[in-house]
């Protein structure tokens, strides 16, 4: 299960996805880190089949979390080399989506 919100701002169209059990936690390495905001990620619970239709309507996507990152890059939405690792999880950020 993942954990979605839709966030939609000066013509953007948001997208910000986290693992479910990430919810709320903080992750913390050295000088990098990142909350995952129930406010920002916590809108609706969705089924791992649903992320393609979703990401597919975004034009910036915000991921934490290494089962929907996995997924965005099988799924062509980020390449490797955006996803940042913060202590036990990893980020990922796109503004555009070109699959």
């Amino acid at each position: 299960m993942l954990s979605l919100k839709i966030h939609k701002a000066k013509g953007e169209t948001i997208v910000a996805v986290c693992d479910l059990e990430v919810l709320g936690c903080k992750f913390l390495d050295g000088e990098k880190r990142i909350e995952v905001y129930r406010s920002f990620y916590g809108d609706r619970v969705i089924e791992e089949g649903e992320l393609d239709r979703y990401l597919g309507e975004a034009t910036i996507i915000n991921l934490v979390g290494k089962r929907v990152v996995d997924m965005a890059i099988k799924l062509g939405y980020v390449s490797q080399d955006r996803v940042l690792t913060i202590g036990e999880t990893v980020h990922a950020q796109a503004a555009t989506l070109q699959r």
